[in-house]
């Protein structure tokens, strides 16, 4: 039963990412916003999700009770979409709100799920969410004539996924209404050109997110076209969350991360150097199995083995991954977008794997 409260709580949490991220950069620039102004938004809600650890860092704890107000701020952020999305000043504030409580939803579950299921059944939990993903981006873009069906989508992903949250963590005794801090110190700095990495990795995917969609259309690829990209992306994502056991069986945890990075810069240096091939843009979407399922869980599970407090852990790592490397890559992918897109993401990649070849695990 826990089982399926948690990868319900996935499912619907990915379908809410899922419409953010395929279609809204689209929705945007139908209502004329410019590529500086997309990067600009999207950048508001990574940067929330950096700065939120550090509140749990020193003055607030992650309890059910600041859970519960997490998703109910996400809820009142995304009806407040339907008011604000035609000016670009007033929209900024509901994408603050947006950031600051997804950053932290998904750490609060997402830890316990990875300890509770550990890493073999984790991926097949977390394998739902991409279902989710998938198949949003497969049906949405049949009924995106009317960008209001992409806030009706979003808001009812919202809605099932704060009634999984709830019914998960309501009567579970793993989630506690008092402090669970573990009594530590969290020291970024002893693994700083890990951190780097991560921060450097989640740079590069500004490109993707937030204009890959705008990226293929512009070249030619029909939306939903496009939306077949995304979904082939996360089949082969799903793939390799469930048969990913073996691999962390039998490959060390910071190996699997240069894996994926490797893979990452790859699948930029494709789209960069062939943007109207149909053929080679599915081909570098084959590669989201490793840059995305394979470096987010191996990344996860190699901070879990660095810091006793798990969830902070969680919190810092999609604050400075997806937090402030979303924001960097937001607003610098907007400031590069047009044909040298990709070549800007390759490098960032690159210099990830860079970074992480001077960190050392502790023996």
């Amino acid at each position: 039963m826990i089982f399926f409260k948690i990868s319900g709580f996935f499912f619907f949490y990915f379908v809410v990412t899922g419409v953010y991220v395929i279609f809204m950069p689209k929705i945007l620039q139908n209502l004329n916003y410019t590529p500086l102004q997309i990067g600009a938004i999207f950048a508001l809600a990574p940067l929330m999700r950096f700065f939120v650890p550090f509140l749990f860092l020193k003055k607030i704890e992650l309890t059910k009770e600041v859970f519960y107000k997490a998703l109910g701020g996400a809820l009142l952020a995304i009806a407040l979409f339907y008011v604000t999305i035609k000016d670009f000043y007033l929209f900024m504030f509901p994408n603050l709100l947006l950031g600051a409580s997804l950053g932290m939803i998904l750490p609060y579950v997402e830890t316990y799920a990875i300890m509770h299921l550990q890493k073999e059944r984790f991926g097949r939990s977390r394998l739902f969410g991409s279902i989710g993903f998938m198949l949003v981006g497969i049906i949405l873009a049949r009924h995106l004539d009317d960008y209001t069906n992409g806030l009706h989508y979003l808001l009812l992903g919202m809605i099932f996924t704060a009634l999984f949250a709830y019914v998960l963590t309501l009567n579970n005794p793993n989630f506690k209404t008092k402090s669970e801090r573990v009594n530590t110190f969290f020291k970024l700095g002893d693994a700083k050109f890990l951190w780097m990495s991560l921060f450097l990795m989640q740079m590069s995917f500004g490109a993707f997110y937030n204009f890959f969609t705008i990226y293929e259309t512009d070249h030619g690829i029909s939306l939903e076209t496009t939306s077949y990209l995304w979904a082939f992306g996360v089949i082969c994502e799903i793939a390799l969350f469930y048969f990913q056991a073996p691999l962390f069986q039998k490959i060390n945890l910071l190996t699997l991360v240069k894996i994926a990075i490797l893979a990452t810069v790859i699948r930029w240096l494709l789209l960069f150097l062939f943007p109207d091939s149909l053929l080679i843009s599915f081909a570098a979407q084959s590669l989201h199995a490793f840059s995305f399922a394979l470096h987010h869980t191996a990344a996860l599970s190699l901070l879990y083995t660095l810091y006793e407090d798990k969830k902070l852990a969680a919190q810092f790592y999609y604050g400075f991954s997806f937090g402030l490397g979303g924001f960097a890559g937001a607003l610098v992918a907007g400031y590069f977008y047009g044909p040298y897109l990709y070549a800007y993401a390759t490098i960032v990649a690159a210099c990830s794997f860079g970074a992480l070849l001077f960190f050392k695990e502790k023996g």
